[in-house]
């Protein structure tokens, strides 16, 4: 009895390490989820509040209201936590012309990007990733530039998430570029966004996640009156917008219809949240937006990026688009006694795992493939070794073909492993990984014959 309950213990003692041994968390991130702090999201929330309006039209000359007194106290604000980077973060606000469009653009106008860039220590690592919010803010008649329109929450909190990342991870150092954006003009029609996108295109970034974060501070409901801070939902596209025709046979033949880039970024983000920020799940929308609705990701999308777009569980239509008033004692308005600043904290953590991990992670691989010139009820899955950052290894990633998230990991040294489990039944991706875990995107597997 003693000899079987001491082997049963050497057992348990070697399952335990193998579990702990697949679960590393980078204690720098760790200290960094600990930095973000609710009152500090608070403060610049109320900031940003204290400028009147920000409608993407309104005034551009006055010191204290407007779009470009916010736009003003933003870029000073970035150029407060330039001055502990090291001279790696620098900030601009990037104007550019929108012409007159008979709909929300009454007359010519010249918007403006407020763009913070931590430029990445590696010069052989040419990864960008940006996150971003966006500054303007409406009532209820989008063209109505005169009225109060606090936007605490739509996008306050975003851009207050993008500005205390911007502050915390500017003290670190990345091998990959991170910009932090707060972008005008979405509610006039993503114009910001949508500049921004068309610019990293015409350059050439390699842009390899683009974090959109809009409404993502209230956890309570309308009409169904139901308070959640501990979901938060994730919006990624099905097809991809740029999607060749090539590229659909490959999907149609491979039935990777729910494996786009935007989408393996979701599942990334989930994974990642889960693992560092305390009481907060990842809800997965299988949608590019909120139902026939859009955000500051699609432009992205739609040139070929991948971005998907964060968003708080619940929203509420009484705080959204709303002039200030109380009718039937209901209080109308996007007001900051409305939102909740745990909540966003917990948000913006989820953001900033993702991007560290991101950031500091080896490249992909490359050259993913499956084997398929053989029939077998095992998978051979083979790849090439990315170039940059050492790899520690690479981590094979499962699920059935159901299940919306990944479900088992196999972690190998090589670039080739066979795994018990047939292709006709799981689906599967390929990442690099280094010794503190930090991992790559996934890449899904084409066929190889």
């Amino acid at each position: 009895m003693k000899k079987h309950t001491f082997y049963c213990f050497i057992s348990f003692l070697i399952l335990s390490q193998s579990v702990v041994s697949q679960v590393t968390e980078d204690p720098e991130i760790k200290k960094m989820i600990s930095e973000v702090k609710a009152e500090n999201l608070e403060t610049t929330v109320k900031k940003l509040v204290s400028f009147g309006t920000r409608h993407t039209l309104s005034d551009t000359k006055s010191k204290t209201r407007g779009i470009g007194a916010a736009q003003q106290w933003v870029k000073s604000e970035f150029d407060k936590y330039a001055l502990e980077s090291g001279g790696r973060l620098t900030s601009k606000i990037d104007y550019f012309t929108v012409k007159a469009d008979g709909k929300r653009i009454s007359a010519d106008s010249e918007l403006g990007n407020v763009m913070s860039t931590l430029k990445g220590t590696d010069p052989t690592d040419d990864r960008v990733l940006i996150i971003s919010g966006h500054l303007d803010s409406r009532v209820t008649d989008v063209m109505n530039v005169k009225s109060d329109a606090p936007g605490a929450n739509d996008d306050g909190s975003g851009v207050a998430a993008v500005m205390e990342l911007a502050k915390i991870m500017s003290k670190r150092s990345f091998p990959a570029t991170i910009i932090f954006v707060a972008v005008t003009g979405e509610e006039q029609g993503l114009y910001g966004a949508r500049h921004l996108a068309e610019f990293a295109k015409a350059s050439k970034w390699n842009i390899i996640a683009m974090l959109n974060n809009d409404m993502i501070g209230n956890s309570l409901s309308s009409g169904t009156n139901l308070r959640d801070n501990t979901q938060v939902r994730i919006f990624s596209e099905t097809i991809p917008f740029l999607e060749t025709e090539d590229e659909a046979k490959m999907r149609k033949a491979t039935n990777r219809d729910n494996d786009s880039p935007s989408r393996l970024l979701a599942r990334y983000i989930k994974t990642t949240t889960e693992e560092y920020v305390d009481q907060l799940k990842v809800k997965l929308v299988y949608r590019n937006d909120r139902f026939l609705r859009g955000g500051d990701h699609t432009p992205f999308s739609q040139n070929g990026f991948t971005a998907v777009r964060f968003c708080e569980m619940n929203e509420n239509f009484d705080h959204q688009h709303q002039d200030l008033r109380t009718e039937n004692n209901i209080k109308y308005g996007d007001l900051v006694e409305f939102m909740d600043f745990d909540y966003l904290r917990k948000n913006t953590c989820s953001n900033l795992a993702t991007l560290a991990n991101l950031a500091w992670s080896p490249e992909a691989p490359v050259n993913v493939g499956i084997e398929v010139k053989n029939l077998s009820n095992s998978s051979t899955l083979v790849w090439s070794a990315p170039e940059g950052k050492k790899q520690y290894g690479y981590q094979i990633l499962m699920r059935e073909t159901s299940s919306s998230n990944w479900e088992k990991t196999f972690f190998v040294n090589d670039t080739k492993v066979e795994i018990p489990y047939s292709k006709d039944n799981y689906l599967f991706a390929v990442q690099t990984i280094d010794a503190l875990g930090h991992a790559s995107l996934p890449i899904f597997p084409t066929p190889i014959r």
